[in-house]
């Protein structure tokens, strides 16, 4: 099952990691990429709200012959497509479906990880597999770019789904393991209105910069359809009487503490994603197989901050609020070390740490936050609080605080740009001795360090001022009623709502 698993997470869609591949071989842009990619993630998240009901709704040898051939069909698709609609929407189905298998091969094997379903061990595990498969899928997809084409990363993942294809076909049981429960009252029109609402968040964030913001005729656009579509979502959901994700989830203070502290994460940590590989690839000067090695490091940063988690979280019952000190604490120290470090002769081992200590902090505070979510009440609420806590922890965090840091950094990249061009007039340029283009050259890659330290700096007071609230506000909250209840207990809650629409519909 953990092999199944591992396959499973390994595909979806397009590799992020093969973004400049996949741009220079194709007919797409950089945003176009991102944007399948996050689709992707988005389609995952909000599986989450319906994955009980789909367990009881379909065998699980139904539901992996039939997720597998989608995948295969969504690689193929992904693959050869220019169009980024088709691109986008088939990203969209493949996370969903993707998630869905994951969820089948993870509910067997689920008392095996913790028998007495403790949830804050079950989602050790989880980060466990989700962010190490994410690290080796971008080794693997950077690997095959870089030696061959990023084409057979999906050669690959779909001869392995063939494989596992015929292993489902010959050694799983069509057996049912409690009776069927249909997908009645599943707010269908619902899940494309928040799936339209997250895709118009995620088009604004990542094609912002490209389209000038709201100067331009598509970010307006994108931004009134994903304003309509949440007032729908939102206006739908105050009559209906099971919306896909219910406004009760607003009305308790873990969930919109947790959206807030997943956006201030990934703010802090935008970096990562716009200045390490400036630096590596423009400033340091380093080649494909040298940023490879970087992902063993994240790698290791993931495995460390689970197990650390694991033993002082999970089975010393330490609070929320100094584990929380510990992982924003890293932060800090990820910041200040790029603040003061960061320069055209450091080495490559250099950035070992950095890169070890967020990786580690990310985990932390990603386990800490789905536990949290366990005092929602089971089962609907809490699966309406993961879907949507998800939404933002796996797709639009990330893009969201990209695009704030992007946004600083382009404009105080071009203030230190003019403030530097100013400085050099034209005795200083023939005493250089250098030609135009050199001279605009050095100048463009001083201004970029000089930004690049600013925003570290702004956002280090950031991540101090947190660690400051975090400390001054005392909670003794610990993870003691984490128990997931039986998938029977479950199973009978759900069937007391669901039966009497059963009876309704068939007297229709």
């Amino acid at each position: 099952m953990i092999l199944f698993i591992t396959v499973f997470n390994c595909t979806g869609g397009v590799y992020l990691a093969a973004v400049n591949e996949m741009v220079g071989s194709t007919q797409l842009m950089r945003e176009d990429v991102m944007m399948a990619g996050y689709a992707s993630l988005v389609g995952m998240a909000l599986f989450f709200a319906i994955m009980f009901r789909l367990k009881w709704a379909v065998r699980p040898k139904t539901t992996l012959g039939c997720c597998i051939p989608a995948l295969l069909v969504a690689n193929l698709i992904s693959m050869h497509t220019t169009s980024v609609p088709l691109l986008v929407g088939v990203s969209l189905v493949a996370g969903f479906i993707r998630m869905w298998a994951i969820y089948e091969c993870n509910s067997t094997i689920q008392l095996w990880i913790t028998p007495k379903r403790d949830m804050s061990i079950w989602f050790c595990y989880i980060y466990l597999m989700v962010n190490t498969t994410i690290q080796i899928t971008g080794l693997a997809a950077l690997g095959f770019s870089m030696w061959v084409s990023w084409q057979y990363m999906h050669w690959c993942i779909i001869g392995i789904l063939l494989v596992l294809y015929l292993v489902v076909i010959v050694c799983y049981r069509g057996r049912r393991i409690m009776p069927r429960l249909p997908l009645l009252g599943v707010d269908w029109i619902g899940l494309l209105l928040w799936a339209t609402t997250a895709l118009s968040v995620l088009f604004v964030a990542i094609y912002g910069e490209h389209y000038e913001w709201w100067s331009s005729e598509p970010i307006r656009f994108a931004t009134a359809l994903g304003v309509v579509s949440l007032g729908l979502n939102l206006w739908r959901a105050t009559f209906l009487r099971h919306p896909y994700i219910s406004l009760q989830i607003f009305r308790i203070p873990i969930v919109p503490i947790s959206v807030m502290i997943i956006l201030l994460m990934d703010l802090l940590l935008a970096p990562s994603h716009i200045f390490e590989h400036l630096v590596m690839e423009q400033v340091l000067g380093f080649d494909t197989r040298n940023i490879l090695t970087m992902n063993w490091v994240a790698i290791a940063g993931v495995v460390t901050g689970v197990l650390f988690t694991w033993q002082t979280f999970a089975r010393r019952r330490w609070t929320y609020q100094r584990m929380l000190v510990i992982a924003f604490s890293l932060f800090a120290f990820y910041l200040a070390y790029c603040y003061f470090r960061i320069d055209y002769n450091i080495d490559k081992e250099m950035l070992y740490l950095p890169i070890f200590l967020r990786s580690a902090g990310y985990v932390i505070v990603a386990i800490l936050l789905l536990t949290a979510n366990t005092r929602l009440p089971f089962p609907f609420v809490f699966l309406h609080g993961l879907s949507f806590q998800n939404l933002f922890s796996a797709a639009l965090a990330g893009p969201i605080g990209t695009a704030i840091v992007g946004r600083v950094f382009t404009v105080v990249m071009r203030q230190n740009m003019q403030w530097l061009g100013e400085s050099i007039d034209t005795m200083s340029q023939e005493a250089l001795r250098l030609p135009a283009e050199a001279l605009d050259g050095m100048v463009r890659l001083q201004a970029m360090l000089v930004a690049m330290k600013e925003i570290y700096g702004y956002l280090l007071l950031v991540a101090i001022a947190t660690l400051i609230g975090l400390t001054l506000r005392y909670s003794g909250i610990r993870p003691r009623k984490v128990i997931e209840p039986a998938y029977r207990s479950i199973y009978r809650a759900v069937r007391q709502r669901v039966l009497p629409r059963i009876r309704l519909y068939r007297l229709r």
